[in-house]
């Protein structure tokens, strides 16, 4: 049964966490995540038998250099909603977001995967809709169809424009292939109208860089 989630005291103040460069969670998106490393198995079991809660968060350093990169100060808490093992005993799973936090501190846990403490309080209106009144459906659109075009990628707009405005903005950010800062400026946007914002600006920066670029 799917746990309700009213209050930020319904929130655990320890999460164990995913770091993953360009991987981005909002509140109520959906990301899908292929788990493989022992590690993350171990942080996917566990979580499964508790709370099925993790915390997806960006490393602000290259992962590939260090065991241990250091994160960024915002994530998102995410439940586990779908869960699959595959018969190479991989787990791919569906996180479905709850609730953004900032990071207080990094535990000294003896899991192999890494715990931080939550501070949800700045938050709090993750927990329910968004005002959604103020989407600027048309500019958006005509941001995305410059962004695809110059990318040779298609869309099925008719999806596009009847999809609910939180849920096109949230598929649109978490799809895009942003860079890591970008999504972080995505996920730390302090309400709804300022990711709009922030999401309209970044389809339309992308799309003048590239147009400078085949103009060099």
């Amino acid at each position: 049964m799917r746990k309700p989630y009213r209050t930020l005291d319904d929130l655990p103040p320890v999460v164990p966490i995913f770091p993953l460069s360009g991987a981005l969670l909002l509140p109520r998106g959906g990301l899908p995540l292929n788990v493989f490393e022992p590690r993350y198995l171990a942080m996917v079991d566990d979580a499964l038998s508790g709370h099925r809660l993790i915390g997806m968060i960006q490393p602000t350093e290259p992962e590939e250099q260090t065991l241990k990169p250091a994160l960024s100060r915002v994530g998102c808490l995410g439940r586990i909603t779908s869960f699959k093992e595959s018969e190479d005993a991989r787990y791919q799973i569906t996180l479905t977001g709850v609730c953004r936090f900032r990071m207080t501190q990094e535990l000294a846990a003896d899991t192999p995967y890494r715990q931080v403490g939550c501070d949800y309080s700045t938050f709090a209106g993750d927990l329910v809709s968004s005002d959604e009144s103020d989407l600027p459906r048309e500019r958006l659109v005509a941001a995305l169809k410059n962004y695809l075009a110059r990318r040779d990628l298609k869309a099925d707009w008719q999806s596009v424009m009847q999809a609910p405005p939180e849920h096109l903005v949230n598929a649109l950010a978490m799809l895009c292939p942003f860079e890591p800062a970008e999504k972080q400026a995505l996920l730390e946007a302090p309400g709804w109208n300022e990711r709009v914002a922030t999401l309209v600006a970044l389809l339309e920066m992308s799309d003048a860089r590239s147009f400078s670029g085949s103009m060099n």
